[in-house]
């Protein structure tokens, strides 16, 4: 049965779970090369196709550009192939004018629906917010695609532990069988270390503002529980909308000593900072990695206040060329050897060592494939299954069998002139 009634309930329960629309679920269409229902199957020919779907409009256009240099320079190393296979890269934007900076649920669902009509695709790298994934897993995989996301964080997309919300990580994966996997440490991970910063830098209460995105709200559960396991007092974990003209009521009845904004720079977090350092000229400011780009860092790109930044710091799953050197990293200080010397420029955006092993991690599962590179059922067994001490530009890792990486560590970042300047590995607690 390519794609039987039970399946198609699921998806549409999915849908509806996810506020999308019932179309997303759509025909079979023939699952783009291969089959559906989580079948996979083979691709006919010796060319294969990698999609990457990011937001390349609004406030995350510079930090996906970052992930799509990186993916082309991975993909540049190899000579566009793998074994017998040529590989074509396609460079899709999951946002809209109408909608920028963040996944549009329709466009993203185009997006997905595009890799899965198109018979040659191998494999799908997106999306850069956890809220488009929930659109484009669910068609993805049905169609047996294999998914790596640059960026996601959200927990509920491969487990149901704290932060996931009901029916996940169930509801994205209709035919049952995992397809999806991350480099990037689950909040779960990001909320421990933002909770060991804060009680590092002695703090005893913190107030946590949200964005109410799939990202932001997630994350602020992981770094509530996170915080209370390490004795912190959480006064509050508030949601803020995105179209306020300001947050000066909110922020002045705060009466914690730490402040985290669990949120992305385009859900008008540079004016939630802004307040809550005006209204609260004592209190500790951290933000997560999604507003680790210049739009929030960097006044002359419409960021923080240099003030304002001065009292801020930033988490981000990935260190400094220095510490990746220290810890005997030897393919990180390629890397960013060769990023320059390819792009030019200074310390590279944070998110460009991210694309480039995301891509990486496609092509090696490939080459492992051997000869079976253009079988999607081959493929998702070598990336989930036997993705084993990876040696990689971020450290040696795992992905497990929920799609997870098994790397902890997280980068601590201050803001100097505008820019994240890397300050050290913490080492979370909990998590």
């Amino acid at each position: 049965m390519r794609f039987g009634n039970y399946r198609l309930v699921a998806c549409i329960a999915g849908a509806l779970a996810m506020g999308t629309t019932v179309a997303a679920c759509g025909e079979d269409n023939g699952g783009g090369g291969g089959g559906s229902g989580g079948g996979g199957g083979a691709v006919e020919g010796t060319e294969l196709t990698i999609y990457s779907s990011l937001p390349l409009q609004g406030t995350s256009q510079e930090q996906s550009e970052a992930v799509i240099n990186g993916e082309k320079l991975a993909l540049q190393q190899v000579g566009n192939k793998v074994g017998k296979f040529n590989i074509k890269y396609v460079s899709l934007d999951d946002s809209t004018a109408q909608n920028p900076g963040t996944a549009d649920e329709g466009q993203t669902a185009d997006n997905a629906r595009k890799a899965v009509q198109d018979k040659s695709t191998i494999f799908y790298l997106g999306e850069f917010n956890s809220g488009g994934t929930k659109v484009s897993l669910p068609i993805l995989n049905k169609a047996g695609i294999p998914q790596i996301s640059p960026s996601n964080t959200a927990v509920g997309l491969t487990t149901d532990e704290a932060g996931a919300d009901p029916g996940e990580p169930d509801k994205y994966y209709p035919t049952g069988k995992r397809t999806y996997a991350r480099i990037v440490p689950k909040d779960t991970i990001q909320g421990a270390a933002l909770a060991t910063t804060m009680k590092e830098d002695g703090c005893k209460s913190v107030h946590i503002f949200n964005d109410k995105s799939t990202y932001g709200a997630g994350l602020a559960k992981n770094v509530e529980a996170s915080a209370k396991e390490l004795g912190l007092t959480v006064a509050g974990n508030d949601g803020t909308d995105k179209n306020a003209p300001n947050y000066r009521s909110a922020a002045s009845s705060i009466t914690a000593d730490c402040f985290v904004g669990s949120g992305v720079t385009g859900e008008n977090y540079v004016q939630v900072f802004k307040d809550v350092a005006a209204a609260q000229p004592n209190i500790k400011l951290y933000g997560p990695d999604g507003v680790a780009e210049a739009a929030f860092t960097d006044p002359k790109e419409g960021g923080i206040p240099k003030d304002v930044g001065a009292r801020t710091k930033v988490t981000v799953a990935t260190l400094s060329p220095e510490e990746f050197e220290k810890q005997g990293i030897a393919e990180a200080a390629e890397f960013f050897d060769a990023f320059k010397a390819e792009y030019g420029g200074g310390q590279p955006d944070p998110y460009a060592i991210y694309g480039y092993e995301t891509m990486k991690l496609a092509l090696d599962t490939l080459k492992a494939a051997g000869d079976k590179a253009g079988d999607r059922n081959a493929v998702l067994d070598q990336l989930l299954n036997k993705t084993k001490g990876r040696q990689s530009v971020l450290g040696t890792y795992d992905i497990d069998e929920n799609g997870d990486t098994t790397l902890t560590d997280y980068g601590l970042y201050k803001i100097e002139g505008g820019e994240l300047t890397f300050d050290k590995v913490i080492k979370a607690e909990g998590g």
